[in-house]
């Protein structure tokens, strides 16, 4: 970087500093994103940099240089970095799937078009151009990289650093309404990771401030009068075959060709309008396989599902009144979000072909299924008043065949101070159940949840109170346990260590919680005291000890529990972990006490740019106080992939589960074995988040004791998908 050039930067960033805003200017000419900087444009556009580190150091001057530049033209917004690097044999950059390279090097830029420190969407780039694209929430606290839109980078290693150049047309954001707004929220960053992980941003962070998007600066000189047409169109059509063993042979059980459509209709810049028939989600990934022997409750999954990750941050709460997955086997969906001025909004509609209950209790849950459909229904809407509060209203419905359950909720957030905020949220339930469900017929309840959160550069702690009635149900979220009251509080201190001392950083906590049952009864207290030690080589150890005691089934039980958390980026290409838990516990099944170990060991790796995986394995033993093995329960997990290139790769997916019981140990029946088998397959063309072309294999095995894993269902399919930006 010459002197004059990086003069000039520093000349740029002290007149932002100084005078407030950064002024950015329209595309005077087309722009080719292909990692090259050679248009006109970019000659003619300002650079500012990213100039400062924010984790691990307090914002010290960043240890590499990066210049960005900020164009727009009636249909996008481009943004390009020149990240230069002393060394760039050292530079981190794989091939990998969307949102997966955030261990690369990586650069990229936050925008809150409507500049109200409520909502920023953000798009990161490895030097190879894979992206990685989220939603940031001030008001929930969030960073959502379920997230993806459609947009192009491009990315290039030079001999001096990496080039990456980024286009997202306007469409993808959403954008004052009449589409001009003379200012925006901006933040450019740039992760440099060596021994390591250093982290760098445009703008001073001032840790003492509660809050992430209010920090950005200030950007203006859009003249943005119009984003098109505003559709965005995805036929698809998916053939499969699908083979069950249903009567000692695997036999064709479904089979056929399915069209389907999705589409998007921006109405105004701030406001779309999204719709899908007969969506097909067979690409997803597989659930990663979790333990579910000896739990009183059920286990919960993340949502994959393009049609209802978008948007999803409208609807999101402190309580989990929505969660898409009650949604199993949808037929067609529409939805509805948008923000204009203080406003936000969102309506989704989803017909099920199926309807699937989850029944909590007090003390476990359990699930049930009709195959009758049902229609789910979700209104939202939060106002925010004025810079330091929100008012928001929810309100869902699921309603089938002799069946209804409609929630009623409204919620606050409040920021007292820079370093402390307030939310509070409020929620009804009525509800009709046919006797296949439940006994009970028609129920209500309500359910409170409030927190108080402080943050500031060195401490975080939290207050929270809760309660759920008896009543309650909300069958559109995510509710496994009623009849309670609960109260947790906990409080972090983090002492700051340095390039020259055997620390990065060290963080003390402690926390403590209590349930009673809603008569009154206590349940369950607890506490975790916790130690973290963060060094070199982005390795960490954290020790934690946790005194527990809980009632269930008429006994209580006082248990002390373990864990040892680790890891470490051994080279730049591997990376090892190991979970361990140990102590007492409580073996539901019988009714006694136990003693427990739990073993997660872990590791990445990487075969130069184009080969990578993860292999994981699960293992748990619980035994008696005498040391009679009760169960031991194993998952073991791999991961592997190959990329042709940006584009294209391959993805083989391998899940093994078996559990062994000590049978004398158990007073109910139960196999003393059971095994599972999972593959997965998948070849994927992907041009853009919807543009894709699949070809994708599964199979399950099963077995117990008596039968040998034994193939249960067996499936193929061929996805097509294009999409059109009008």
């Amino acid at each position: 970087m010459s002197f004059i050039r990086l003069w000039s930067v520093l000349l740029v960033v002290c007149a932002c500093s100084s005078a407030g805003a950064v002024t950015v200017g329209k595309a005077t000419g087309p722009i080719r994103i292909d990692g090259v900087l050679d248009e006109p444009a970019w000659q003619e556009a300002t650079p500012f940099a990213i100039d400062r580190e924010w984790f691990p150091g307090d914002n010290i001057p960043a240890a590499v240089s990066t210049e960005v530049f900020v164009l727009w033209d009636d249909d996008k917004l481009y943004v390009a970095f020149r990240a230069f690097d002393p060394q760039p044999g050292q530079i981190r950059a794989r091939y990998a799937e969307r949102d997966a390279a955030l261990n690369d090097d990586t650069v990229g830029f936050l925008v809150d078009p409507f500049n109200d420190d409520r909502i920023a969407y953000q798009f990161r780039v490895n030097p190879l151009g894979v992206q990685a694209d989220a939603i940031n929430s001030d008001v929930e606290g969030s960073e959502d990289f379920s997230w993806d839109a459609i947009w192009d980078s491009a990315g290039r290693i030079t001999g001096d650093g990496f080039v990456v150049e980024i286009a997202v047309p306007l469409q993808q954001l959403r954008i004052p309404a009449g589409g001009v707004q003379p200012v925006w929220g901006f933040m450019a960053m740039r992760d440099y990771p060596r021994s390591v992980r250093h982290r760098f941003r445009s703008v001073v962070t001032d840790e003492n401030r509660n809050c992430f998007i209010c920090q950005f600066a200030d950007v203006d000189g859009f003249g943005i009068t119009s984003v098109g047409r505003n559709v965005e169109l995805t036929p698809t059509l998916t053939a499969n075959l699908q083979q069950d063993r249903s009567s000692g042979t695997l036999a064709t059980a479904d089979r056929g060709v399915d069209p389907g459509i999705s589409g998007r209709w921006a109405i105004t810049p701030g406001t779309s309008l999204q719709a899908t028939i007969n969506p097909d989600f067979s690409q997803v990934e597989a659930d990663a396989a979790q333990l579910d022997v000896n739990t009183r409750f059920a286990l919960s999954f993340t949502e994959k599902r393009p049609f209802f990750l978008e948007g999803s941050d409208f609807f999101e709460t402190q309580l989990p009144l929505v969660f898409t997955r009650t949604v199993a086997d949808p037929v067609a969906g529409l939805k509805l979000t948008g923000k204009s001025g203080s406003n936000a909004y969102g309506v989704l509609l989803a017909r099920d072909g199926i309807t699937n209950f989850l029944l909590p209790a007090d003390d476990s849950s359990s699930t049930r299924s009709l195959r009758d459909p049902s229609t789910t229904a979700i209104l939202r809407y939060r106002r925010s008043l004025g810079s330091a509060a929100t008012a928001g209203l929810l309100v869902t419905s699921r309603t089938g065949n002799g069946y209804d359950n409609t929630v009623l909720s409204g919620d606050s957030f409040f920021r007292m101070t820079e370093q402390d905020s307030v939310r509070v949220q409020l929620a009804g339930s009525r509800s009709g159940y046919p006797a296949a469900i439940s006994a009970s017929g028609a129920i209500d309840g309500h359910a409170l949840l409030a927190s108080y959160d402080h943050s500031d550069r060195d401490w975080f702690w939290r207050a929270e109170y809760s309660e759920i009635s008896p009543g309650f149900r909300a069958d559109a979220g995510l509710f496994n346990q009623v009849a309670v009251r609960g109260a947790k509080a906990g409080a972090q201190r983090r002492v700051r260590g340095g390039p020259d001392r055997w620390f990065r950083n060290l963080y003390f906590g402690v926390s403590g919680d209590a349930r009673q049952e809603y008569g009154g009864e206590w349940t369950e207290w607890g506490s975790d005291i916790v130690a973290t030690f963060q060094g070199s080589r982005q390795s960490y150890v954290s020790l934690l000890l946790a005194p527990n005691q809980e009632y269930f089934n008429g006994r209580t039980y006082h248990n002390m529990r373990y864990s040892i958390d680790t890891f470490i980026q051994a080279t730049r290409d591997a990376s090892a972990g190991l979970f361990t838990n140990w102590g007492e516990s409580i073996d539901f099944t019988n009714n006694r006490k136990a003693e427990f170990v739990t073993l997660i060991p872990y590791t990445t790796f990487h075969l130069g740019r184009r080969f990578s995986g993860r292999a994981s394995w699960v293992r748990q033993v619980f035994r008696t106080p005498q040391g009679a093995e009760i169960f031991t329960a194993d998952i073991p997990q791999a991961r592997l992939l190959y990329h042709l290139n940006r584009r294209t790769f391959v993805r083989a997916i391998l899940q093994h589960r078996s559990v062994e019981r000590n049978r004398s140990q158990y007073v109910v029946p139960v196999n003393r074995e059971s095994r599972a088998l999972l593959s997965q397959l998948l070849f994927s063309y992907r041009l853009d988040a919807q543009t894709v072309f699949l070809f994708g294999y599964s199979d399950n095995h099963a077995g117990t004791e008596v039968v040998d894993l034994t193939q249960t269902n067996r499936a193929v399919f061929i996805k097509l998908g294009y999409a059109w930006l009008f």
